[in-house]
């Protein structure tokens, strides 16, 4: 049950921060030891419910029947995993069954109850349980164990009193730590808050993650090419990858080899590294969002939602832009951090919105590049931004004045992207030697001419001014 909070308490978000942890080896055997017989627990369960299926009789769902099976069990059961961190593996598989319940209720005949099992499975301790001073992390263990003291690779962005759970996991051949804080709501001065009855809209795409419009005809209008640089390569990386290895994978039936399996790892490595490139610089265009609204004194976000036509098919070259969209996360992301800031998110349907005049309100032809341009009225202005004024005025906040005498405030996400800053450009893009090429030619700082051998031709003469990639 949740806590019932003071009519006059401060409202509160909760907030995890990822980190890595500084273990020796005993201390990872031990870590690892946690989530095998956390494992374990889950794999009972499975097996519990699968004898209870065959004798026809109800499954064990409820999160306190579980508790009183895992009584029965008695200490020690299941290695050094203590009686918290076991119960947070009931907790996930009882809230795992229910949600798959009610989506089958629901209609969706595709949701699975969980039947699968699980070698490795995250383990959650809730405040009270653990200890964390600085960077220092004591995880409880069952009694007559060794204490379990571990160290953070980074400090936590949230102070310790805050700090309400931490979750050990593990992910592409990484040992992590999730710290879940309860973080206030920012409070603004009076006449400086945002205001509830002030509504921008918000328009998710591709090339611009987010492109906003606000009632006085204020807009924003955030760059995602670099994010979409980076998921090309990744993409021609991966491919690259699969076709230097098809040499070396097992045959059916076969176990892979030491080099096979060290690929596989690899493999996994860059998968985990490209995703996280990729949430970072969501993130970061997310928080550009919110501290435009906030500098606007926007109190309602009106986000087109665009995942009724995700379904539909578009070609192939447009469906894998789609699936590698995370418009999900873009969502999920924005929400966060307005619930944070005091804003309200809504969503609202995103049909029509890019093929509609914002001044006339009448269909036209969707344009095939990033300019509208109304036949019937003369209007125009670039394509995600008619979208953003459209979704606004169907969230009630009424017409945005004319697009092209606004302001547009042009933000760019991804600065951590290799190839966006000199400094932190990678060498892959770019040729040792010569000029460069290649699809991503001319990504980061004008290089140096190349000084050619003595005795060489001279190449032919240039047009002053031009640099090579041009």
């Amino acid at each position: 049950m949740p806590r019932k909070r003071a009519p006059d308490a401060p409202r509160v978000v909760y907030r995890t921060a990822r980190c890595g942890l500084r273990a020796t080896a005993g201390q990872r055997r031990r870590l690892f030891g946690l989530l095998r017989s956390a494992g374990d627990v889950w794999c009972c369960v499975l097996e519990l419910n699968g004898w209870r299926r065959l004798r026809q009789d109800p499954p064990l769902a409820g999160y306190q029947e579980l508790c009183r099976e895992l009584a029965r069990s008695g200490p020690g059961t299941f290695g050094e995993l203590d009686t918290k961190g076991a119960r947070s593996v009931l907790r996930r598989y009882s809230d795992a069954w229910f949600a798959a319940a009610r989506r089958r209720k629901a209609g969706d005949t595709s949701a699975r109850f969980p039947r699968r099992r699980r070698g490795l499975v995250p383990v959650r301790w809730y405040a009270g349980t653990f200890t964390l001073a600085g960077r220092v992390l004591r995880l409880p263990v069952a009694r007559g164990c060794a204490p379990l003291v571990v160290r953070l690779d980074r400090d936590l962005p949230y102070p310790a009193e805050q700090v309400r759970s931490v979750t050990l996991l593990y992910e592409a051949g990484r040992l992590h730590v999730d710290v879940t804080a309860e973080v206030p709501v920012a409070a603004y001065p009076d006449g400086e808050g945002p205001v509830p009855g002030r509504v921008a809209g918000i328009d998710l795409g591709i090339i611009h993650p987010y492109a906003a419009a606000e009632p006085d005809g204020e807009l924003l209008l955030v760059s995602g090419r670099a994010i979409r640089a980076e998921c090309r390569q990744h993409l021609r990386e991966a491919k690259a990858r699969r076709r230097a290895a098809a040499r070396r994978a097992p045959r059916p039936g076969q176990r892979g080899s030491r080099r096979w399996r060290q690929h596989r790892r690899r493999q996994q490595a860059a998968e985990a590294r490209h995703r996280r490139r990729v949430r970072q610089a969501q993130h970061e265009a997310a928080k550009t969002v919110i501290g435009w609204a906030v500098a606007h004194r926007v109190g309602t976000l009106a986000v087109g939602d665009p995942r009724g036509v995700l379904g539909l098919a578009a070609g192939r070259r447009h469906n894998q832009r789609v699936r590698a969209w995370r418009v999900g996360h873009l969502i999920r992301a924005l929400s966060d951090k307005a619930q944070a800031a005091g804003i309200t998110v809504t969503l609202v349907d995103e049909r029509g919105t890019s093929s509609t005049c914002p001044a006339c309100a009448r269909r036209v032809p969707k344009p095939a590049g990033r300019v509208f341009s109304c036949p019937h009225c003369g209007q125009g202005g670039h394509r995600d931004l008619v979208a953003a004024a459209n979704i606004a005025a169907r969230a009630g906040s009424g017409t945005i004045p004319a697009l092209p005498g606004a302001g547009i405030t042009h933000r760019r996400a991804g600065a951590h992207l290799p190839g966006v800053h000199p400094a932190r450009r990678d060498p892959r893009r770019r040729p040792h030697r010569g000029p460069p090429h290649g699809p991503l030619a001319g990504t980061g700082p004008p290089r140096p001419p190349h000084k050619r051998p003595a005795g060489s031709r001279s190449p032919q003469r240039e047009e002053p001014g031009i640099h090579h990639s041009i």
